[in-house]
């Protein structure tokens, strides 16, 4: 129950760092408001995540499944470049969210 806590907390990390772009530095109010919920989501279920999870994976996973998801949707929603380096940087994160995975295990 807790990986899918953080799961859900790593969704909701892509979902305020999307929100950051679309609140245009917060000038924007339905925006911004929904990206503040979301930043306070994600905290709140990484916390709750975090109470069985060892410090070092949770937070590992939490960044890597934002980074990773923010990623993608910067290349699906806003037109950013996608490069053969990106791509293995990517793979390179996934790679390390599976070691943190398993060596908690």
């Amino acid at each position: 129950m807790n990986w899918i806590l953080l799961i859900l907390a790593g969704c909701f990390e892509i979902a305020w760092a999307v929100g950051l772009k679309y609140s245009d530095g917060f000038s924007r109010l339905v925006p911004a408001t929904l990206t503040l919920l979301s930043m306070l989501i994600s905290i709140y279920l990484l916390s709750l995540a975090l109470r069985s999870i060892p410090l070092g994976t949770g937070y590992g996973v939490w960044v890597g499944i934002g980074a990773i998801g923010t990623a993608l949707a910067g290349v699906l929603l806003f037109n950013e470049s996608w490069s053969l380096l990106k791509v293995g940087s990517l793979l390179l994160v996934i790679a390390g969210i599976a070691g943190l995975r398993l060596a908690s295990a």
